[in-house]
């Protein structure tokens, strides 16, 4: 069995609306499952997730960043190439 994995996840160029869309998801999706991951924790133990609170502000920083770059896109009338990967590696705990 192989233990590392590649997988494309985004490929290719998109208009700013289109770009916009997938990374918006993404990104929002992300932001959404740590809160529920941190929520969870505090119901179950009474503590917030650690991880969880410092990946939020990191990822909505992301978000604004991604989200200029693309308003700049648009006004200059430009396309946005985007390659995303997925890297799995499995290891010892």
């Amino acid at each position: 069995m192989k233990y590392i994995q590649k997988h494309k996840l985004i490929e290719g160029r998109f208009s700013p609306k289109d770009a916009k869309e997938i990374l918006m998801n993404i990104f929002s999706s992300k932001i959404q499952f740590h809160k529920m991951k941190n929520f969870s924790s505090q119901e179950r133990i009474g503590k917030s997730d650690e991880t969880a609170l410092t990946r939020i502000p990191e990822l909505e920083i992301s978000k604004e960043e991604i989200t200029k770059l693309i308003e700049e896109a648009e006004l200059k009338n430009m396309i946005i190439s985007i390659s995303a990967e997925v890297n799995l590696n499995l290891s010892d705990k």
